[in-house]
């Protein structure tokens, strides 16, 4: 038989991943279209950069918080429900093990074979059991909201700060196409790393941020140059 151990996964990684991309997307994108809707409507270099830079310290701020209230809230909600759970099998231990069968009857055991890895799982661990197989939480994708909100406001900084140094480096009169050139080379940089890190397909997931931050950023290029001004 194969040994699961020498089996690779990646859902492991799904907490923590799926904070670092949108952290870095969100970083990328809003700084970027900041600085295009800006150098759009003609204003000073040390204008925008300080723009950006309050958009870099304000932004990881704002991702930090929004994650850490965000995944609190989701931890809470598994929090209550392992607590009833608990209570549910401390209350009426026979319903829960029917219950826990007729999980596994209906995804193809027996019905005898499911009253006995019930019982078998529920004597090793009947709390884990049902959080798993009834109500979905493992392990690998459990809440961490510490670890959400300093994962998004770090990757957010790093994405923010990939424009800014090409908005600092950039000679002004290409400034604009090479701010969306190289945010929208950023962006599929990300989406293929993310892809890569995730074990997912490369090329939907690098069009797929391609594709709405390029979206974004001519939006915001359009509005900066009709209005001459930040909306």
């Amino acid at each position: 038989m194969p040994d699961h151990r020498s089996e690779k996964h990646f859902n492991g990684r799904i907490g923590w991943l799926r904070a670092a991309v949108l952290g870095a997307n969100d970083g990328i994108i809003s700084t970027s279209c900041l600085l295009l809707g800006v150098a759009s409507a003609n204003l000073a270099r040390n204008e925008m950069l300080l723009t950006g830079i309050a958009a870099l310290v304000a932004g990881a701020m704002s991702m930090a918080a929004g994650e850490y209230v965000s995944v609190s809230s989701q931890a809470d909600t598994e929090q209550a429900e392992l607590d009833r759970e608990q209570q549910e099998l401390l209350d009426k231990p026979d319903a829960e093990h029917r219950e826990l069968a007729s999980i596994y009857v209906a995804r193809g055991l027996t019905p005898d074979l499911a009253k006995q890895v019930a019982q078998q799982l529920m004597a090793h661990d009947a709390l884990s059991a049902h959080a798993r197989d009834e109500l979905g939480i493992h392990e690998a994708s459990a809440a961490r909201p510490v670890q959400a909100a300093i994962t998004s406001a770090l990757t957010f900084s790093l994405g923010s700060a990939l424009p800014l140094l090409t908005a600092l480096l950039v000679p002004g009169t290409i400034l604009i196409p090479a701010l969306g050139l190289t945010s929208l080379l950023f962006l599929v940089g990300l989406g293929t790393l993310a892809a890569k890190v995730g074990g997912a397909p490369l090329l939907p997931a690098a069009l797929r941020v391609g594709f709405w931050g390029a979206l974004a950023m001519i939006v915001t290029s359009v509005i900066g140059d009709f209005f001459g001004t930040i909306v």
